[in-house]
């Protein structure tokens, strides 16, 4: 059983094929661009941040290191100034009302992420409802820019850094 030249074509063609939709959902899953789990099954919940630093649309809602939701949007209040995060989190995870919310980032200078540590209130938060306690995002340059004045402070007040 032999196959002919144009069917060895066209089965080489399909393993291309196969090939690039295997890489572009590999890419979209990569990218965070792609949900196919839980996206009907969430409810919505907002946070209020002094500063959001580097957070962005589609970033993970992590407890525990967990991914229970995901960043539906970022807009900033008029009134107050400050950053609205407002999350789709999996309808599987329950929160306490008097949850926190802080920014963190993965590693030193990973992307950055909201995680929630769980209160103990006896009622869970509902859908629409706001986290109330929350810690906003520390940013790197404000701590370098911190440790470089305190140091210059200090050699100041020693007489200019004479031994």
């Amino acid at each position: 059983m032999t196959m002919g030249r144009k069917g060895i074509e066209t089965m080489v063609g399909g393993f291309v094929l196969l090939g690039l939709v295997g890489l572009a959902f590999l890419s979209l899953q990569a990218a965070n661009l792609v949900q196919f789990v839980g996206r009907d099954d969430s409810y919505s919940v907002q946070a209020r941040f002094d500063n959001i630093g580097g957070l962005k649309p589609r970033a993970p809602v992590r407890s525990a290191g967990v991914t229970v939701g995901r960043i539906t949007g970022i807009a900033l209040d008029p009134q107050t100034y400050e950053g609205v995060v407002t999350m789709a989190i999996d309808s599987r995870y329950k929160f306490p009302r008097d949850s926190s919310a802080k920014i963190l980032t993965s590693g030193l200078l990973g992307d950055q992420y909201i995680g929630i540590e769980p209160g103990g209130d006896d009622q869970d938060l509902r859908a629409g409802e706001r986290i109330v306690q929350t810690q906003g995002a520390v940013v790197l340059e404000n701590l370098i820019g911190q440790v470089l004045f305190n140091r210059a402070a200090e050699s100041g007040a020693d007489g200019g850094g004479k031994p």
